[in-house]
């Protein structure tokens, strides 16, 4: 990433999306966070879930507080053990840092809300990022537009676009058909589909059976014309960490369903680039 005055301090905005809630998203947005700061990059996630935030609890980040600097918000560090740079860390921010205790609601009105995102996009002291994961609300509401508001490309970030994240279910697929809507009606492009909750990661043994329906994220992709980025699978191991606040321990990152969350961010990244690449090309 430059390093001149003049370019973004943000890389690649990632919105990890859904129409509906259920479908284990912010759980994607800790996976995919952590698999892209494994492999060595500058990572933040901004949890913009301003009613029900959970990032910190599955980080062990509860009870952390940002602080203030001249230059803003100081998000709450977090390395990781294992990352192929010694140098990669996590940087979250959370309104779960702001409250008092982990069930004080935030009762807010919409305009307080798009404000608040705002903030968290503008004046947190991310620094330099390769990547900002941003774990949104359900549906098609304030925040979403709001952070797109507040990330334009070309002075906040150099580029952004969308992981779309279902079930296998047809009810979630249907659901998800209408944020895909919202994408393209706000011109943000969606850089692929993931099926959460895709079969069952036995802790027996190595197997993984489907006792759920199987391949309606794979369907959706192809009938939008998507890159299909991946399936994860419910995975107890990694339920349990997340549980206890330890989905950056080597426990987590080890466990099958995180790595499967490193291929689709291989296959994310190698996207990323192959768009990059063919834009240079175009150029």
């Amino acid at each position: 990433m430059s390093e001149g005055s003049g370019s973004p301090r943000i890389d690649t905005a990632l919105l990890v999306l859904s129409g509906k809630g259920g479908v284990g998203k912010s759980t994607v947005s800790v996976q995919l966070a952590l698999a892209l700061a494994q492999a060595g990059h500058r990572v933040g996630l901004l949890d913009i879930d301003l009613c029900g935030p959970s990032v910190p609890r599955m980080l062990g980040l509860e009870g952390q507080r940002v602080h203030q600097c001249p230059e803003g918000w100081v998000p709450v560090h977090l390395r990781l053990p294992g990352a192929s740079s010694d140098g990669a860390e996590l940087l979250v921010m959370s309104i779960g840092f702001l409250l008092e205790g982990r069930d004080d609601p935030v009762i807010w009105r919409g305009p307080k809300k798009t404000s608040m995102v705002g903030q968290f996009v503008r004046d947190v002291h991310w620094q330099r990022l390769d990547y900002l994961v941003v774990d949104t609300p359900p549906g098609t509401t304030d925040e979403h537009l709001a952070v797109l508001e507040a990330l334009p490309v070309g002075s906040a970030c150099r580029r952004r676009g969308a992981v779309a994240v279902t079930t296998p279910q047809i009810v979630a697929v249907g659901d998800v058909r209408r944020e895909l809507d919202f994408c393209a009606k706000t011109g943000l492009a969606v850089l692929g589909i993931v099926e959460n909750m895709s079969g069952f990661a036995c802790p027996h043994c190595a197997g993984c059976s489907n006792p759920f329906s199987s391949g309606g994220g794979r369907e959706l992709a192809r009938a939008k014309a998507l890159p299909f980025l991946g399936c994860l699978p419910i995975d107890p191991s990694l339920a349990a960490c997340l549980d206890e606040g330890q989905a950056a321990g080597a426990k987590a990152l080890s466990s099958p369903a995180q790595l499967l969350a490193q291929e689709v961010a291989t296959r994310l990244r190698e996207q990323l680039d192959g768009e990059a690449a063919a834009g240079r090309d175009q150029a």
